[in-house]
Formats: C-alpha cells, structure tokens, sequence
C-alpha cells in the first residue's frame, strides 16, 4: 500500500513521476532557452557593429519566450509539489502512529519530510537548469575556443573530485545533526534550562561543522574559479575572437562558474536527504 511505502527521493520521483516529468521538461525548455541569451546578445552585437537590427529583434523574442514558459513552469510546479506534500506527509504521520511514536518524534520527521518536496519544488528545478547551463556552455564554448573550454571543464572537475573525497564525512555530520534535532521537542517540554541550552548547544556545534567543512570545500573550489577568471579573457582576444563572440565567451563562462557555485549546495542537499531518509524508513534507504 502506499502508506508504508519508503520515503526517498527516488521513490517520491517513481511514485509521481508523470507530474513531476511534466515540471521537469518545463525547466529543461527554460533553461534551454535562458542558455541562448549571451549567444544572442553576441550575435546582436555583431550585427549592430555591421549595421544590421536582425540579432536584436531575436533577442527580444528570445526574452518574450523565456517570459512565457517560465510563468507556465511556476504555476504548474506550485500546485504540483502542494498536492504531493498533503499526500505524503499524511501518510508518513499515520505510519508513525501505528508504530507507536511520539509526538516529539513525529514532530520532527514531519519537520523532516518538508526538506523532499522543497528540494523537489525549488532545488530539482535550478539543478536541472544548472546542468543544461553546465553541460551546454561547455558545448557552445568548444564552438568559440578550446583553451578555455579546457580551463572550464577542469574546473567541473576539481568540483567532483572535492565532494567524492568529503562525501563521506558530510554524511555522517548530518546524522549527528539529525539526531540532536530529533531530541528538540523532548529538550523543551523539559522546561530545564540548563537541558534546553546543551541541546541547542550540541545543535550549533554541528552546524558548525557541517559550515566549516563547506567553507574548505568553496574556498578550493574558488580557486579554481579565479584560475579560469584569468585565463579566459586572454586566451579569447589573443586569439582574435570577434568581439560579440567574446562578450558571449565571457558571459558563458560567468554563467557556467555561477551554475558551479551553486553545486556544492546541491550535493550537501542530496547527502542530507540520503540521511534522512534513513532517519524516516528506520533502515538504510538509496537515495
């Protein structure tokens, strides 16, 4: 029955998954359409230079277009994930009180269960349009130059490789996170202050370090960042690009360490839902 079905990310995506394919092709057709821009703006700058109005008439149907369909997507995705939510959340409060839980319990898993329809509703949509940005900025780049196609892919890389090597630990500072604010009700009704204050006192120590692991891994990150910041511009005008091309260029690459940034959020959001789906079906569960 689906009220003892598992709670995960996967599943939640199975389970509603005509729904949920319907926001998503919504966002790959905007995110498409918003990774036109700076080749349009390129080719409107062009065209200007030699007279022409023709890339600039595009540009503004381009941005009609983006209106359009990006309204569209918005209004579908928030009845959508509202729907989903009622249907999930009741269930999961009902299974907890057959099993006997308490309150405080079910009070926080419900708080819990929150964080997969938000991470559906606002996240899923900015990672799908990050990794069309990502993987068609890489595209549109080898077209103008190599050098910095190459610069841009290595950084994708290093972005991998620091959250393979800190998976691990992200994931076990979260289940301590989770378990002290699993205690969060219960520490309250106490009423004991010196009880109430070691438990919001164990709960920022772990914020803190799930912060201070995030903070190394973006200042590694960001160095990589400025290597590309420093290479693109020269190895685009010393290679006689056109000058629309390399406003484009470096437009592109500004979008694509933009869409980059923002994937160690991503992942740190993912290794999170991994955790608590574990916390929620009391076992193990892929995400």
């Amino acid at each position: 029955m689906e009220a003892t079905q598992a709670i995960s990310l996967s599943g939640l995506i199975r389970r509603f998954r005509w729904r949920i394919s319907l926001t998503l092709m919504l966002v790959v057709l905007e995110a498409g359409i918003s990774l036109l821009f700076p080749l349009f703006i390129g080719l409107s700058v062009n065209g200007l230079l030699e007279g022409s109005y023709q890339g600039v008439v595009l540009l503004a149907v381009l941005g009609l277009a983006a209106l359009v369909v990006g309204s569209a997507r918005r209004f579908y995705d928030t009845r959508t994930y509202a729907g989903i939510y009622e249907k999930v959340a009741s269930e999961m409060v009902e299974r907890e009180r057959h099993r006997g839980a308490s309150v405080s319990k079910i009070t926080a898993r419900s708080s819990l269960m929150t964080e997969f329809v938000e991470f559906l509703e606002n996240s899923v949509p900015e990672i799908v349009g990050s990794v069309v940005g990502v993987v068609g900025t890489l595209i549109i780049l080898y077209g103008i130059n190599l050098g910095v196609f190459a610069a841009s892919l290595g950084l994708l890389v290093l972005v991998i490789a620091i959250y393979v090597v800190t998976g691990g630990r992200n994931l076990r500072l979260n289940a301590g996170y989770n378990d002290e604010l699993e205690q969060q009700v219960d520490a309250i009704a106490s009423g004991k202050r010196h009880g109430i204050n070691a438990h919001y006192s164990r709960l920022m120590r772990w914020n803190i370090r799930l912060s201070d692991l995030e903070t190394l891994n973006y200042s590694a990150f960001f160095l990589g960042v400025v290597a590309l910041l420093f290479y693109a511009p020269v190895a685009l005008v010393t290679n006689g690009v056109e000058a629309g091309f390399v406003i484009a260029a470096l437009m592109y690459v500004f979008q694509y360490i933009e869409g980059l940034v923002a994937m160690p959020l991503y992942m740190q959001q993912v290794i999170r839902l991994r955790e608590i789906s574990s916390r929620l079906n009391d076992r193990s569960v892929p995400i």
